[in-house]
């Protein structure tokens, strides 16, 4: 008989029955959908905080760059909070974290404060995202998984979909300072089923150990150092400084090499002596599995791409085609709404199809998406609308086919305390990928645009639609090379 204090997993499960797993993930979800729009929602509010705090463009974009890039990093530190503090402990903590850089961003009377609330939000959002993944893969057996992945998927979608919609209306009549205030309600949501629903249990259902070993902080100092210098060199690379740019890819480079010559010493280091030292930050065993290091090099390509083309899409649309925004956004609706239906039906097919198929369709229909937009000239507004619609929808059907797919089908062949380590590394990698996909596509749009003696806000439409063609076409190639790794993902027949 279990005590009513007892929160750990076995003890919940057996007070709620075979509704628990479903109840967990909803707890999860909400949460994990708070972090998602706040990552996304403070883009509409850009324009007026730039006016509040009278900032240029540079230094209001850092509001979203300042939040992507903690998040990115803190990613690798939920195997170490779940491991020391259980899930109930290190998901409340985010959560509470996540709702006092809401508020502390809401009232800010000066900028930096608000770039620290976003660099809080950043840090509670990176920790909450492998969360889900790890939960799926734990409380679910595995002709359930994709089922939950894709109910979890569609919840997660719809919140970057709507959440910019509900965050204009809110700009519109309450101010700016409205956006911060979003989180609120669903962290506090969050919190309340979260008390009720998340065990008290770390990874293997064994209680949590706070005098567990000490995180990796050299391996998270190298980790932040070489990511920043990654994102701001790209950065760099589209300004005045090109050499500066240059460099800071060097250094990136060298921080990461050093990176992993640490992880791989902490590694041997705790195979010699388990009780001594601590775990590393990244565990490299992980990529002796051929289904997670091809899954990993899909994740990085498929951020690349997803967040790229999620920037370079109404740019293209504005400035290429000279559309309007309120066009644009009546344009990517339907697809983002179709995109959370076919979420919700792969996921029942990934319990029943090998997942290399799955990802490798979504793949190729993402790739022809980006392809096909060189059949858009602009030169007649009915052909154009309707083909835009159409490519989007095909796009986003692609990435409903790799969402609910790809984290547990890299996964599965893991060992099961590798798990939450598996989640936080290839979350990490997708992040990466698509903080990285931004700059990418910026970088090829301005050098195709300089090829072809064009400008983004004028000029020949012929010369500046080449331009983002031929950026269009290095999306497709992309997510081509990512299809060679996908048809990897299969199971080896070999295998016992």
């Amino acid at each position: 008989m279990t005590q009513p204090d007892d929160h750990s997993f076995p003890a919940l499960r057996a007070r709620y029955g075979e509704r628990y797993r479903w109840l967990l993930l909803m707890s999860v979800m909400v949460g994990t959908m708070a972090s998602i729009m706040s990552s996304t929602i403070i883009n509409v509010a850009i324009p007026d905080m730039s006016l509040h705090f009278t900032l240029g463009q540079e230094r209001a974009q850092w509001a979203t760059s300042g939040f992507m890039a903690a998040m990115t990093v803190s990613m690798l530190t939920t195997p170490w909070l779940l491991a020391r503090y259980g899930y109930r402990h290190t998901y409340m903590g985010c959560m509470a974290l996540l709702l006092a850089g809401g508020v502390a961003g809401g009232f800010a009377n000066h900028y930096p404060l608000v770039l620290a609330a976003r660099v809080a939000e950043g840090l509670a959002a990176g920790v909450v995202q492998p969360i889900p993944a790890i939960i799926i893969l734990r409380a679910f057996e595995p002709h359930e998984q994709g089922r939950a992945s894709g109910i979890f998927g569609m919840g997660v979608v719809l919140a970057p979909a709507i959440g910019p919609s509900i965050g204009g209306i809110l700009v519109d009549g309450f101010g700016w300072r409205s956006i911060f205030f979003m989180v609120v309600p669903f962290c506090l949501a969050s919190m309340w089923m979260a008390q009720r629903f998340v065990s008290t249990s770390a990874p293997g259902g064994g209680a949590a150990n706070p005098q567990g070993a000490a995180l990796d902080w050299r391996g998270l100092l190298l980790a932040t150092v070489g990511t920043l210098c990654l994102l701001n060199g790209l950065v760099e690379l589209r300004g005045d400084a090109p050499a500066l740019g240059v460099a800071l890819l060097g250094v990136a480079a060298l921080v990461v090499l050093g990176f992993v010559v640490l992880q791989r010493r902490m590694l041997r280091a705790r195979r010699r002596g388990p009780e001594t030292g601590s775990d590393p930050l990244m565990n490299l065993s992980l990529f002796k599995d051929r289904r997670f290091a091809m899954g990993s090099i899909v994740a990085v390509i498929y951020g690349t791409a997803l967040f790229g083309s999620t920037y370079l899409l109404p740019v293209y649309m504005q400035m290429g085609l000279g559309l309007s925004p309120s066009f644009v956004g009546t344009v990517l609706l339907p697809a983002g709404l179709l995109l959370a239906i076919t979420i919700a039906v792969v996921g029942r097919l990934s319990d029943r199809q090998p997942t290399h198929r799955l990802v490798s369709l979504g793949l190729a229909l993402l790739a022809a998406s980006f392809a096909l937009m060189l059949t858009i000239d602009g030169r007649d507004a009915t052909r154009t609308a309707t083909l835009l619609v159409a490519w989007a929808i095909l796009g986003r059907i692609g990435l409903g086919f790799i969402l609910p797919s790809l984290n547990t089908g890299a996964m599965r062949g893991l060992e099961r305390h590798l798990i939450p380590q598996g989640s936080s590394v290839i979350n990490f990698l997708r992040m990466l990928g698509g903080a990285a996909g931004v700059s990418l596509c910026g970088i090829v749009l301005e050098w195709r645009l300089a090829a072809h003696g064009a400008q983004l806000g004028g000029g020949d439409q012929t010369a500046r639609l080449a331009a983002f063609d031929e950026t269009f076409l290095m999306l497709a190639t992309l997510c081509g090379l990512a299809l060679i790794a996908a048809w990897r993902l299969r199971a080896d027949p070999n295998a016992t």
